[in-house]
């Protein structure tokens, strides 16, 4: 498993705010790092499936400015089945398995409520597998996975780590 540390954080976060953002601008702005050094660290956080940068459309430049959550009960041996064949539909941005009250949760993005009502019902409950769907519209979205960054408490425990082993 990839170990962090705080300079890996610190690039990361630094590429969160823009992905496109060079070695040496990363170097610049956080000192006492070479721009080598931090394409090696890029590089090796890539490789190690860490992450991985890459554009992201927004759907509301293209007109798709109604999202929705669906959430979906099916049958328990088809449920990869089920989750694999939704994956596979243009307008289905995240698809994941599982456990409780629902076996699958998929956002949908249309046009408007009258996509998102064709497709949940001629599409979705038509698949397969499927007994039951519940679906809310979604009308703000605050915070999605792209901006996610690593919590502060995992640097301040890296550095008390740091601190801890450099006194050893």
């Amino acid at each position: 498993m990839y170990e962090f540390d705080k300079t890996d954080i610190k690039i990361v976060n630094l590429l969160l705010e823009d992905g496109r953002m060079s070695a040496s601008e990363i170097s610049r702005r956080m000192g006492k790092i070479s721009e080598r050094a931090v394409r090696y660290r890029v590089d090796r956080m890539i490789e190690e499936g860490v992450i991985q940068i890459s554009a992201v459309v927004n759907p509301e430049a293209l007109g798709f400015n109604i999202k929705a959550d669906v959430w979906l009960e099916v049958e328990a041996d088809t449920v990869l089945d089920v989750a694999k064949k939704l994956a596979s539909f243009e307008n289905v941005t995240y698809v994941a398995c599982g456990i409780g009250q629902n076996d699958i949760s998929i956002q949908i993005v249309a046009r408007d409520t009258s996509e998102i009502y064709y497709f949940v019902t001629e599409v979705v409950r038509k698949v397969p597998g499927v007994r039951k769907t519940t679906t809310s519209i979604v009308p703000i979205i605050l915070k999605d996975v792209y901006q996610w960054r690593v919590p502060e408490r995992i640097a301040k425990e890296l550095s008390e780590n740091e601190t801890i082993n450099a006194s050893k």
